[in-house]
């Protein structure tokens, strides 16, 4: 795996550096010294969509004894997207740090991982939605290409492995994995491995409460949409306005092609490639669309690196959350559906904000 992502980052770094000299790397920052200032906006703009993010982990992941606080997940969110954007990690590293900063926190490992698992699983699924959307549009405003095809194509092979990666949890590789983990442990005699135990019961679990999963996969959505929007001010502090229609577009295929790079560190060279190629269907010009990819690329690095810092003084210093008087083991999940669950997930997120 290393040796594939030593070659993805070669080949990536080669494609990133070919675009910039084909295109004029001076045309491009000349672009992005027009943006100016407006360019830290559009960072800030992304705090947004992260908020929307943690309230579907933290939704998601139902209630566990300690229960983190909506702030802890922001923040664990935050360390979250700079692990898998800035460390050559398969864009998942950043799942198994949080589930050891949880595991500080003071939540069983268990809890931890179900809850973070089925983030990341609602994460596939409602981008593969968010694509989809946006193939449908792209369908509506110019009708079908050699691109439309191709798009559907990645979004073929996203779809089944998403579908595939929930199946699995059904099937039984949360056990696979927990019988595997605590064979591991008495091998090396690892501590602590023990609050392992129940992954695949506390994972099903989460799966059965339909208002959860709902409020969830809507927060999910919603900071999908976000990023559209965040498309959006890009273009417009580089002087060439698109609608909402467009961004959505631009945003939801260029994410498609990032996913399906995953191999690559970060998605070098391809994702700037894949911004060019949907940038083009709606007149925007190649330097245009490098320094939309860059502005993304810079908000990445200006708020992954603090991150990767935070990361590690959580990991040394983050004090475990109080745990309740009535065992270590956390309260059962609500199994039923309807309002009153929807509404006190509501209540939930809206006290611990």
């Amino acid at each position: 795996m290393k040796l594939l992502t030593l070659i993805g980052g070669t080949v990536g770094a080669g494609l990133a550096i070919w675009l910039l000299t084909r295109y004029g790397f001076g045309h491009v920052l000349e672009l992005l010294e027009q943006a100016g200032w407006g360019i830290l906006a559009v960072m800030g703009f992304h705090l947004v969509q992260m908020l929307f993010s943690a309230l579907g982990w933290r939704t998601i992941a139902g209630p566990t004894v300690p229960r983190p606080s909506l702030a802890d997940f922001v923040m664990l969110r935050w360390v979250r997207e700079g692990v898998n954007s800035l460390l050559p990690v398969a864009q998942v590293g950043g799942e198994f740090a949080v589930v050891r900063l949880l595991g500080r926190r003071g939540v069983r490992l268990a809890e931890a991982a179900a809850g973070t698992v089925c983030d990341l699983t609602l994460e596939m699924l409602t981008q593969i939605l968010f694509t989809i959307a946006g193939l449908a549009l792209l369908l509506h405003l110019l009708g079908r290409s050699r691109v439309t095809d191709e798009v559907i194509g990645v979004v073929g092979v996203t779809l089944a492995a998403g579908l595939g990666f929930f199946a699995s949890q059904w099937f039984g590789l949360a056990r696979l994995i927990e019988r595997g983990l605590m064979r591991l442990a008495g091998t090396f005699g690892w501590d602590g491995m023990d609050t392992m135990l129940g992954l695949h019961d506390r994972l099903l679990g989460l799966y059965r409460s339909p208002a959860r999963v709902l409020l969830a996969t809507i927060y999910q959505s919603v900071s999908w949409l976000l990023g559209a929007v965040e498309v959006c001010l890009a273009l417009h502090v580089l002087g060439h306005d698109r609608g909402l229609g467009p961004g959505l577009v631009i945003e939801s295929l260029a994410q498609a092609v990032k996913s399906a790079a995953f191999v690559v560190p970060g998605a070098l060279g391809i994702s700037e490639g894949g911004f060019i190629v949907v940038g083009s269907l709606f007149g925007l010009p190649p330097t245009v669309s490098i320094a939309l990819a860059l502005i993304k690329r810079l908000r990445e690095i200006v708020l992954g690196l603090p991150a990767l810092a935070v990361w590690q003084w959580l990991d040394r210093r983050w004090p475990s959350l109080p745990v309740p008087s009535g065992g270590d083991a956390g309260p059962p999940l609500r199994q039923d559906a309807g309002l009153p669950v929807l509404r006190d997930a509501v209540l939930e997120c809206g006290d611990a904000s």
